[in-house]
């Protein structure tokens, strides 16, 4: 797996950096800001993206603006994104481009290398992920949305893993759940909140992006 490494902090940057090579994965650039790094993949697109959120100049948004730009001119290059802080909006940011090769995660995760690489892996071979943290910061707000409320609180488990990115097997496996049972769940989750089946087969991003904006903090 080729990764590219954004992260404006010198000393956090060449540590996971080293984190993946210790691991087997090949960095084949590492930049300090959004622009270098968009160059980089223009010039040799990698695998993956991981890339800090809050970059210079401003220490914005400038990492994720760059990431969904990345996303749109390199569909097949993943990008995982860092943050310092759980932030609803910037997952839901992500997840409004698609569920494909997306992740998000905590920093307090990159001390954990295989967390890393694995999340990583996921990302590259077109998985979505979204960190643990981040759904259970979600699910403790309180609902506005009352499609929501009708859920079981089975259904709301497996809405949850679905916004990390889950599989239904990989659901099954985290609730002790056959993936016969699991179907079932999304199929009656999509009915509730009104999905009907579309061209292009996007139900379960909208369920997804429906979970994320009814817990949201903003929406609180």
């Amino acid at each position: 797996m080729r990764v590219i490494l954004a992260e404006d902090a010198a000393l956090l940057r060449q540590g996971v950096a080293r984190l993946l090579r210790d691991a087997g994965v090949e960095v084949t650039d590492s930049v300090s800001d959004a622009v270098a790094l968009i160059r980089a993949v223009d010039a040799d697109p990698p695998d993956v993206v991981i890339t800090d959120i809050r970059m210079p100049p401003t220490f914005n948004d400038e990492g994720l603006v760059a990431a969904i730009d990345i996303r749109a001119a390199h569909p097949g290059v993943g990008v995982l994104v860092l943050s310092q802080y759980s932030e609803a909006s910037y997952a839901e940011r992500l997840l409004a481009a698609g569920t494909s090769h997306i992740g998000y995660l905590l920093k307090e995760r990159v001390g954990d290398s295989t967390a890393l690489t694995e999340a990583a892996e996921r990302v590259a071979a077109g998985g979505c992920v979204i960190d643990p943290e981040v759904i259970r910061t979600l699910v403790a707000r309180p609902r506005v949305d009352d499609t929501l409320g009708r859920l079981t609180d089975r259904e709301r488990a497996v809405l949850s893993h679905m916004a990390q990115g889950w599989s239904n097997q990989g659901i099954a496996e985290r609730l002790f759940l056959s993936q016969k049972t699991v179907e079932a769940h999304v199929t009656s989750i999509l009915t509730k909140l009104g999905l009907q089946e579309s061209p292009d087969g996007n139900r379960r991003v909208l369920a997804v992006l429906r979970y994320l904006r009814a817990t949201s903090p903003e929406s609180a």
